[in-house]
């Protein structure tokens, strides 16, 4: 049953963190918030709500190895299984997007959190300087953006960010955002018992669920949607979201968890796990500067480093 009841509460954190996405990026746009800035901000945390209520939770339930796992293991499965699968799937053209610039901050952030983690635990300094670098981050966002829509000569076409519906009426908006504020907690609560009851069931750490069970399930929705873009011959653009969204979970996530409950590190993680990270990050270095693009070949050897990588957390 305690498996049935993780399955429970991860579903409900994605319905419930998909719901809250289009509430929040209707209403912004209602109250004449620019889609742009919706783009950068709102929907980038909203997708990233899941992995946020879970760290909190498990932070406040004394397991920080649930919370520090979900995020060092959603990391490295966003690199090797969200690009691994689709690559297998068809030819990812990555070479024909300039992801240069944000790539070297997710690394510089990515050795930046390594740092910190080396002080032994994440407490509200952590947090703080954390969230600082995202501020710092989305404010150069912010003026790229605006730079390159001004320079942009369809500057008035300005797309729709994801979860935008024009003719969405009042009340279902307040409905997506009710059940988003409902079910994140209630998800999260639920997925966090149980992780941490299976990993007390086989003898192992929360350390070991956190980078595993909990890190690939919150890392599904992102699977799911560069496959069905790799199955429409429109993965192109999936390095630029996975690069944003490991950025987010470095920064945002383990950012605000900080604030709520100091975060001890396991010694695990700073003899191992960060490292696999920051070299599965890596492994990106000729798709961003060398132009190369992401093929079955490169999809197989991704995919088989994940899987190894695994089995060996697990053994």
């Amino acid at each position: 049953m305690v498996f049935l009841y993780a399955g429970i509460g991860l579903v409900i954190l994605l319905l419930a963190g998909d719901a809250l996405v289009k509430g929040a990026v209707n209403l912004s746009l209602r109250i004449g918030i620019p889609a742009l800035i919706v783009s950068l901000t709102i929907v980038a945390f909203g997708t990233s709500a899941p992995e946020l209520l879970i760290s909190i939770q498990a932070a406040l339930r004394d397991a920080p190895g649930i919370a520090l796992g979900n995020v060092v293991g959603s990391n490295t499965a966003n690199i090797l299984i969200v690009l691994g699968i689709p690559a297998l799937i068809t030819v990812m053209h990555t070479s024909g997007h300039d992801t240069r610039k944000s790539y070297v901050v997710m690394i510089v952030s990515t050795l930046f959190f390594i740092a910190l983690a080396f002080r032994g635990v994440f407490d509200a300094w952590a947090g703080v300087a954390l969230l600082v670098a995202l501020a710092l981050v989305l404010g150069d966002s912010v003026r790229d953006a605006l730079r390159h829509r001004r320079d942009a000569k369809n500057a008035l076409d300005e797309e729709e960010p994801e979860g935008a519906d024009p003719d969405m009426p009042w009340w279902k908006i307040a409905l997506f955002i009710v059940l988003g504020l409902i079910g994140l907690p209630l998800g999260a609560d639920l997925l966090v018992d149980s992780a941490t009851e299976i990993a007390q069931m086989f003898g192992v750490s929360d350390t070991v669920i956190g980078l595993t069970l909990v890190a690939l399930g919150t890392s599904l929705p992102e699977l799911a949607t560069t496959v069905m873009a790799a199955i429409r011959r429109q993965a192109d653009v999936a390095l630029g979201n996975v690069i944003g969204s490991n950025l987010f979970n470095l920064l945002a996530i383990i950012g605000v968890a900080s604030l709520i409950s100091p975060m001890p590190v396991d010694p695990a993680f700073l003899r191992f796990d960060l490292w696999v990270m920051l070299a599965a990050s890596l492994l990106l270095i000729p798709f961003v500067f060398l132009k190369q693009d992401l093929g079955r070949v490169w999809g197989a050897i991704l995919s088989t480093l994940y899987v190894t990588y695994v089995v060996w957390v697990l053994i």
